[in-house]
């Protein structure tokens, strides 16, 4: 299945959250693409406030991943992959422990680390419009 969704500003956001966590289901891993400052940190702490995470939501951009706790108790993973260098620094992290827990696990730069993707992600593009409008494009696998 493949969706856009148009968001013409902050207050459309938290409509957008709830169709993309609606559409994904039990699709954890999310890889977001997207130019610099489009807003995928900012997405993504509204998909993480629609989980109820109640904790500081930012770009790891230093750390690689933050972990954050939903309103049950369940972890929810956020990379950032901008600043790596090379694929040794992800596994030094334990990538695969996170990407196969079968908790969701939001990525930022995953064109870093493509060969390391699961075969089966949610694959989610923002652009944004000469207007600053965003077009929110997902596909999630069948």
């Amino acid at each position: 299945m493949e969706k856009t969704i148009s968001v013409n500003s902050l207050n459309d956001l938290p409509k957008a959250a709830d169709v993309i966590l609606n559409d994904i289901q039990n699709h954890k891993v999310v890889a977001l693409f997207g130019k610099m400052g489009v807003g995928k940190t900012t997405l993504i702490k509204e998909l993480c406030h629609k989980l109820d995470v109640t904790d500081l939501v930012s770009s790891p951009t230093f750390a690689l991943v933050n972990e954050y706790l939903s309103g049950n108790d369940e972890p929810v993973f956020h990379f950032d992959f901008y600043r790596i260098e090379s694929i040794e620094e992800v596994y030094d992290i334990g990538y695969e422990e996170y990407i196969y827990s079968n908790h969701y696990c939001f990525i930022e730069w995953p064109e870093m680390i493509l060969e390391l993707l699961p075969e089966s992600y949610v694959y989610l593009s923002i652009e944004e419009n000469e207007d600053g409008t965003r077009l929110i494009t997902y596909r999630v696998p069948e």
